[in-house]
């Protein structure tokens, strides 16, 4: 499977907490489905200084890419506009 290695931020705006944590069940929902399907490695929230969630960090896995395709226009956080900007690099995690 290839892997990939997504960082996203969210929005900055007054209302990017909220929106967050109103989508938060959906993308939950989602994460499960692809753990268990094998597809989620790990992931987790970005945190600043004082320990809020401004975006979110995920290590996943499919066959190929029209699969990844498929997980970016259904994923929630993307599709509600939670992250504002994210990156997909192709990831390897290490077999140690």
């Amino acid at each position: 499977m290839n892997q990939y290695l997504i960082t996203a931020y969210d929005g900055t705006d007054e209302y990017a907490l909220e929106r967050r944590m109103s989508v938060r069940p959906f993308h939950f929902e989602g994460a499960k489905k692809l753990k268990e399907n094998g597809n989620f490695i790990i992931g987790g929230a970005i945190l600043d200084n004082n320990g809020m969630m401004i975006g979110s960090t995920m290590i996943l896995q499919f066959e190929d890419e029209k699969q990844l395709q498929y997980w970016i226009d259904n994923e929630p956080y993307i599709q509600e506009k939670v992250w504002v900007k994210f990156d997909i690099q192709p990831f390897r995690v290490a077999q140690v």
